[in-house]
């Protein structure tokens, strides 16, 4: 991924993104998204895009693991986050999904996987300490609660599925307020393209419609431009 493309990955949203990619593809169709409504601790921030670093986690009751085994598979954890391609994202699913009451994302875990060099986190699970966070890390979760539970890693590295979504430890990934998606490495060459053509098809139909005394006729003759560049 070239820095350009990594810069107007960041500046666009995944609805962006997820047509960019069928534009690519020539077709509607591309599937590879999630499904349902996602919480973002800052939905201002803009979209965090990396290879995602996967893991499992599970809160509702304690490990039935050794301590030792516990602790050695948590520090494992934080060396995998630190390791990899960059710019990356934790992606992690927590298994106990609609029950998930771990909050694995607060103000120290945020702040230390930030100062691993990672750009964001996604999960199906739990976040918290929302007004602490730090800038520029946000997290994309399934829910906000006030506890850690009995949170602890149980896989790491291996794929995880969030809100329908499987993804593989280092795909590339896009998320925002709006929910994430894979963007396959085959298409990075095409995609910058693909995104600027889609934002100058979309300003043929917009610029007129928010311009005074816009009406239908107005729409008709924009409606045919709009439909004529996207052939």
């Amino acid at each position: 991924m070239t820095d350009d493309l990594l810069a107007l990955l960041r500046r666009v949203d995944t609805p962006t993104v997820c047509n960019a990619i069928e534009v690519v593809e020539g077709k509607r169709g591309f599937n590879r998204f999630t499904r349902g409504t996602v919480l973002s601790s800052a939905p201002t921030e803009g979209a965090i895009v990396g290879h995602a670093r996967t893991a499992k986690i599970a809160a509702l009751a304690p490990p039935t693991e050794a301590a030792e085994v516990i602790k050695a598979r948590r520090m494992a954890y934080y060396k995998h986050m630190s390791e990899g391609p960059r710019p990356a994202l934790a992606v992690i699913e927590d298994l106990d999904g609609a029950d998930a009451i771990g909050a694995f994302w607060g103000e120290i875990n945020t702040t230390v996987h930030k100062g691993l060099g990672l750009s964001g986190a996604l999960t199906n699970g739990v976040m918290r300490d929302l007004g602490d966070l730090p800038e520029g890390f946000p997290v994309i979760a399934g829910s906000v609660g006030p506890s850690h539970g009995f949170v602890h890693v149980r896989e790491i590295g291996t794929p995880v599925t969030l809100f329908g979504l499987t993804i593989a430890n280092d795909e590339i990934v896009h998320a925002d307020r709006h929910g994430a998606l894979v963007i396959p490495e085959a298409y990075l060459s095409e995609l910058g393209t693909a995104i600027h053509k889609l934002l100058d098809t979309e300003a043929l139909i917009l610029g007129p419609a928010r311009e005074p005394g816009f009406d239908f006729a107005a729409f008709e003759k924009a409606w045919a431009a709009f439909e004529a560049a996207r052939t």
